[in-house]
């Protein structure tokens, strides 16, 4: 089980996650954040501090946004796991599903 970064996250990456998680597992993309499933230690710190409420637990991730766990998993399939995300800084794509996505709502 891993935690999964879902649709209110895309367009706004506000990143507070980043600074909270203790293994460094919350990657940047051009459009999202994505939790490595592997590097993921299901520690839940990075839930709580996020202020559009777009990180759930694998088996709590709303129905209308299951598809953001196989976004999440796939995002590393050609990345690999390296061993923390402050190693690479922005990573100039996004999943398909994430990178079709018409532009979401920024701010209120």
């Amino acid at each position: 089980m891993t935690y999964v970064i879902a649709q209110p996250c895309v367009d706004v990456k506000d990143k507070a996650c980043i600074e909270e998680c203790p293994v460094d597992c919350i990657y940047e993309g051009q459009r999202s954040l994505y939790i490595h499933p592997d590097e993921c230690v299901d520690c839940g710190a990075c839930e709580p501090v996020c202020p559009v409420e777009a990180i759930f637990y694998e088996d709590d991730t709303p129905e209308e946004w299951k598809d953001y766990y196989k976004a999440n998993v796939e995002f590393f399939d050609e990345l690999g796991s390296p061993g923390g995300a402050s190693k690479l800084g922005l990573i100039e794509r996004d999943h398909p599903f994430i990178a079709a996505l018409p532009p979401q709502a920024s701010g209120e």
